[in-house]
């Protein structure tokens, strides 16, 4: 399910529902819940709460049972039909939504999902 992120200071962001969990219980937001919101006031915080964690995740390079992984699901033999196998970092995943809690603390936005 996709989540769509609104507010007047950025375009809209949409991320599925289960990679903004994660940024949403940072924040000490329910990801389950239909609507929420993350006032102008709040978005201070969040942006330093954010920043943090991506910053964390940058530290720690993939495991060992994520490479085991990768190797069950796709085998160890280099396949010339197929791409290389590329993961979606949580910095990468964040980016968007960080800038959008960006804009919405410097005009005084808030940010909206669910409506």
């Amino acid at each position: 399910m996709l989540i769509t992120f609104k507010t007047k200071a950025y375009p809209n962001v949409m991320m599925y529902q289960e990679h903004a969990k994660r940024i949403l219980d940072l924040l000490n937001k329910n990801a389950e819940a239909e609507r929420g919101v993350i006032t102008s006031q709040e978005a201070t915080e969040a942006v330093t709460v954010l920043e943090r964690e991506i910053e964390e995740s940058r530290k720690h390079q993939a495991t060992d049972e994520m490479e085991q992984d990768v190797k069950a699901h796709h085998g160890d033999n280099e396949d010339a039909e197929h791409e290389a196998i590329e993961a979606v970092t949580f910095s990468t995943r964040a980016y968007p939504l960080l800038e959008m809690l960006r804009a919405a603390r410097d005009q005084g936005a808030d940010i909206l999902w669910g409506v």
